[in-house]
């Protein structure tokens, strides 16, 4: 009776009971706690060793790190925090907030622990760290949009600001916007080139982009939707922020069978069909155009929709451009 009664108290708290569900979802340790509930780290540490102390967690030390995970199933403690998570409602707003953090904090995490990304730097791409053809994705990309300047662009998932630079010749202005101060201290580097005054990056987040409606003409999400907890409602923020006639561009992968390498990099989904995608556009009340595919180690495809209630009927430089530029070895679907 004293454990059980141990194990509610334990619980019964808010942030307590926050932190369990997030070690549902996989191991964390203190800094990623304070991350994700945007909590300091002497109030987390004091709920963490409460919830040690109750068995209701596990806390493992790695080196200078220590990383709390959820007690076994098997064992009473283990079994009645499970119980407990199992009646939080899934789509309770603080729950759903947090597991789209966690999200963030797993990817970032895969990110920095890649070899390509240590050896790389500034230079590292997901894209090149999965073996897939970057250069023929680039040219896929320049090929879909149009040639002519296109306004101002946000890229979503900037990284190291490489759609940035390649893009820089054909807009006004480029924002990129990046969850990670690691990938932005890198992008910044890159964006100090001479030419690339037009463009900056700065710190965000894709389900609350701090900048106005309709404010941009073109937004590209490159190898970013497969980390995020909810698809849809990155989307739906990123048609928030485009223009009427404004394109969004996702590329990505298309759905596969999964492997070490994808494993490896902590992916939240094993890419899209383009069922998924167009059924994603359509709820953020953009109108599906043209996919392209790309062959590879990973089929990448390259989908695209325009914002606005006459899209279907309007002249897009985007469509039109796309299948007399398509390159021979790229598939358009």
């Amino acid at each position: 009776m004293d454990d059980l009664l141990s194990g509610l108290r334990a619980c019964a708290e808010p942030t307590r009971l926050r932190l369990l569900a997030l070690a549902e979802r996989g191991v964390f340790c203190v800094m990623d706690f304070t991350d994700i509930l945007g909590q300091s780290q002497p109030r987390l540490s004091r709920h963490l060793r409460l919830l040690c102390e109750a068995d209701m967690l596990e806390r493992v030390r790695e080196g200078a790190n220590v990383w709390f995970a959820l007690a076994p199933e098997e064992t009473a403690p283990g079994s009645l925090a499970r119980a407990i998570l199992a009646r939080v409602p899934q789509d309770d707003a603080i729950i759903s907030a947090d597991r789209r953090q966690a999200a963030r904090v797993l990817s970032e995490r895969a990110r920095a622990a890649s070899e390509v990304f240590r050896r790389n730097g500034a230079d590292w791409d997901e894209m090149r760290a999965l073996g897939l053809p970057a250069p023929a994705v680039e040219e896929a990309l320049l090929a879909h949009l149009p040639p002519a300047p296109i306004g101002r662009l946000l890229d979503i998932g900037t990284g190291t600001g490489r759609l940035l630079e390649l893009l820089a010749p054909r807009i006004a202005a480029g924002v990129g916007i990046d969850a990670s101060r690691a990938m932005l201290a890198l992008a910044r580097t890159r964006l100090a080139k001479p030419g690339l005054r037009h463009c900056a990056v700065r710190l965000a987040d894709m389900y609350r982009l701090p900048l106005p409606d309709a404010s941009f003409d073109a937004v590209i999400l490159q190898m970013v939707l497969h980390y995020a907890e909810d698809p849809a409602s990155v989307l739906a923020e990123a048609s928030r922020v485009l223009r009427p006639g404004g394109a969004l561009v996702v590329v990505d992968l298309a759905r596969h069978e999964g492997g070490e390498a994808i494993d490896r990099l902590a992916h939240r989904w094993p890419g899209f069909s383009d069922t998924a995608i167009n059924e994603f556009l359509n709820g953020a009340g953009l109108h599906p155009g043209a996919t392209l595919s790309i062959p590879g180690p990973f089929e990448v495809r390259l989908w695209s929709g325009r914002r606005g209630a006459d899209a279907a009927m309007a002249t897009s430089a985007l469509t039109h451009t796309f299948p007399s530029a398509t390159p021979a070895h790229l598939k358009a679907i």
